[in-house]
């Protein structure tokens, strides 16, 4: 079997915290796959070309288009189906339209009447965790009782009061923290408590596994429902909703509760689930394969985007075409905008595949906070307009130069005002531009938490300008006014 490369793409809306829990997953996928060779690499909202994407999150926003340019297949982590998550329609249909994998089997009759179709995995044991531990490590000195994170509702918050009405102390995060960040705070804990918190009740393996492998050991309730997978049956201990405050008081932080919780975690280590992890890669290798001759057969294998963002990083937008000149930023193209240009331009994208950018052909360009940065912003604006279709849109973002804080950052060059925009739309003659020019559709004021607001109160302008073509009155007053006369034939011979 041919094993394609794997790239684990965790989606996160701009700003999105709790985005950062599927990093969990998204290294036990990874670790599992490099035990068998593959090439996997891990990313934020980005998608690689040429490999097959598993897609987590994908609940909070994918657009199924992207599934004719790149191999995708979907991790459904979301609890289904009724007494489950209240997730959108468009999400029901992406995972019924496309190839899933999932982590319980009652999940799948939501989207898929073949339940065969949708191969399963569990989590396990995740030595990478565990490598720094020290297995002889005393529990019961540990200064966190109990330790419980996760969303909070009316459920959750009530049995945690019968706990603590037993006499012990539920140590709860006042805010999201994810990552090595919230692992610091687990091995400081003598258990983590699991509840359930929806209806459905299926077993939250997904933060059990990080836990036990972190050697922390973890007491959670169980319902007929859970479906529980193997590795964790003997490994955690199992506490009845309606016996809480009896097991808490009698049982916890005791002798013989260190002493289980000791086996249990030595009997978490020995289990493997890698089997399913190959399954899932051959499952992957063949989807890959058949998708990339679906895309070998395309008329057009070249990506000409119609959506442009000068700018990536944290505002990266999956589905456009992303430029930064800051490699830093993992743009699908370090390209720079205010650079010389001649189009059409190929480029060979490593996350977008073969593009080309084209005259006349973008729809929208949006620049975030960027123009403020530019060397030669004369020179992006001609590009910008070059590229954009006539009645195409570009909005931008900038700095109101009589905010306190619009030259904060060492690196702006220029702040705005309501004047700045004369030479791209009034006076579009001055920079050589004849046949087209932009012209403002809107201008609001925004506060610093980009909220429309009055001018004096504004920190932010927003521009929407459209690319239409000059007037015969402007086009005389661009031969008139430029050095040359604008363009006029050679008549040669």
């Amino acid at each position: 079997m041919h094993i394609p490369a794997i790239h684990l793409c965790i989606v996160q809306p701009l700003g999105y915290v709790h985005s950062l829990c599927f990093l969990d997953h998204a290294r036990f996928f990874r670790h599992q796959f490099r035990r068998m060779g593959a090439d996997v690499s891990l990313g934020k909202n980005r998608l690689r070309h040429g490999a097959v994407n598993i897609i987590l999150g994908a609940h909070l926003g994918f657009d199924p288009s992207l599934r004719q340019r790149y191999t995708c297949l979907f991790l459904n982590l979301e609890q289904l189906g009724p007494g489950g998550a209240s997730v959108s329609a468009d999400y029901i249909q992406l995972l019924a339209s496309s190839a899933v994998i999932d982590y319980h089997r009652d999940n799948v009759s939501a989207y898929q009447s073949q339940a065969d179709d949708v191969p399963l995995v569990s989590f396990g044991h995740a030595p990478y965790l565990a490598k720094d531990l020290d297995p002889g490590a005393d529990l019961a000195s540990r200064p966190i009782d109990i330790l419980f994170f996760g969303s909070m509702n009316e459920r959750r918050r009530m049995l945690i009061e019968q706990i603590e009405r037993s006499g012990r102390q539920v140590t709860l995060l006042d805010r999201a923290i994810y990552g090595p960040e919230r692992d610091s705070l687990i091995i400081q804990a003598k258990a983590v408590l699991n509840l359930h918190y929806y209806e459905s009740a299926r077993f939250e393996q997904a933060r059990v596994f990080q836990c036990l492998s972190l050697g922390t050991p973890v007491i959670s309730e169980r319902s007929p429902q859970s479906g529980v997978p193997t590795q964790f049956e003997d490994c955690v201990h199992w506490i009845d909703p309606n016996e809480l405050s009896g097991y808490f008081s009698a049982n916890f932080d005791t002798p013989s509760f260190h002493a289980k919780s000791q086996t249990q975690l030595q009997e978490f280590r020995k289990h493997d689930v890698i089997e399913e992890y190959a399954e899932v890669l051959a499952f992957a290798a063949g989807y890959f394969s058949e998708h990339q001759r679906q895309l070998a057969n395309q008329a057009h294998p070249v990506w000409q985007p119609i959506q442009l963002q000068i700018g990536s990083g944290k505002d990266y937008r999956l589905g456009w075409f992303n430029v930064d000149i800051q490699p830093s930023t993992l743009p699908d193209a370090v390209l720079d905008l205010s650079a010389p240009m001649d189009l059409p331009l190929s480029i060979a994208s490593e996350q977008a595949g073969p593009v080309v950018l084209s005259a006349d052909s973008l729809e929208i360009i949006y620049a975030n906070n960027v123009l403020e940065h530019v060397a030669d912003l004369p020179r992006m604006m001609g590009n910008c307009l070059q590229l954009l279709r006539e009645d195409g849109q570009m909005l931008i973002e900038v700095p109101y130069e009589k905010a306190p804080t619009a030259w904060q950052d060492p690196t702006h060059v220029r702040a705005f005002n309501e004047n700045s925009w004369l030479y791209y739309t009034d006076w579009f003659w001055y920079l050589g531009w004849f046949e087209y020019r932009f012209a403002i559709q809107s201008s609001t004021y925004l506060d610093g938490q980009l909220q429309p607001c009055s001018q004096d109160r504004a920190h932010f302008m927003r521009i929407h300008l459209i690319k239409q073509p000059t007037s015969m009155a402007e086009r005389m007053t661009a031969r008139t006014m430029q050095a040359d006369f604008g363009g006029i034939a050679s008549d040669d011979l």
